[in-house]
């Protein structure tokens, strides 16, 4: 077999095992239906797959990949909170309607390398909000809490459970939680210096999250991690030790 006949045969199983599993309403697909579908023959789906869960694998990647390209192409909006809510609404929007796929990708704890992406993507997006000073805890505690709650109601609504409201209830309850209001030049209302409630905590979270993009210019290396240090300190409500 040429090397394009064994990539476009790679292709073929991964298509249609994709295919049969939308189409399988959540009953399991068997190697023998997928083989069929793809017009091979098992030692070939071993050969590229290894087994049943390498192939399950390699379908997951593929919905990372496909997940990942309308993330990529998410345009900013220039207001952050409106972008981390776009990206909200799109994560939703993939997972029901790909809800098996959506299940392989997020209801297990395997994850491939693009996994690891989207994630970067959402820090991304947290991190945006936290340098603009509207962020209550640390970005990376923000983010989880978000993909956590993204992935739990995508997954609650994909298994029956909850209404159409609850990805706009979950959200706007977390934004409450996270995202300190804008101050009275934004319209609305902010308690504390600089129009918002959030105080010197999501200051200092704005200026740990603009560091890790940037390091402090004229500072060495052991002052930026020690003022990082500082930061977190003031994030967490934490006093000095020793």
């Amino acid at each position: 077999m040429t090397v394009r006949k064994d990539v476009e045969a790679r292709d073929r199983i991964l298509r249609a095992a994709a295919r049969l599993l939308a189409e399988s309403g959540g009953e399991p697909v068997s190697t023998r239906a997928i083989c069929g579908a793809a017009g091979v023959g098992a030692p070939t789906l071993y050969h590229h797959f290894g087994d049943k869960q390498g192939l399950l694998d390699a379908v997951a990647a593929h919905g990372f990949e496909q997940y990942l390209t309308s993330k990529r192409a998410q345009p900013h909006t220039g207001d952050p909170i409106e972008d981390l809510r776009r990206g909200w609404e799109l994560h939703v929007e993939f997972g029901l309607s790909n809800p098996e796929l959506y299940t392989l990708m997020y209801g297990t704890s395997r994850r491939p390398p693009a996994a690891a992406e989207a994630h970067e993507i959402l820090l991304g997006l947290v991190g945006a909000i936290a340098r603009a000073g509207r962020l209550r805890v640390p970005v990376e505690a923000a983010a989880r809490m978000m993909h956590a709650a993204g992935t739990g109601v995508v997954l609650a609504l994909i298994a029956g459970e909850g209404d159409a409201e609850l990805p706009v209830r979950t959200r706007e309850a977390l934004f409450t939680a996270l995202i300190v209001p804008a101050g009275p030049e934004d319209g609305t209302s902010g308690t504390a210096a600089g129009g918002h409630d959030g105080g010197a905590a999501a200051l200092a979270i704005g200026l740990r999250a603009a560091l890790a993009a940037e390091p402090a210019p004229g500072l060495t290396a052991t002052e930026n991690a020690l003022l990082g240090e500082w930061l977190d300190r003031i994030a967490a409500g934490r006093p000095g030790g020793g």
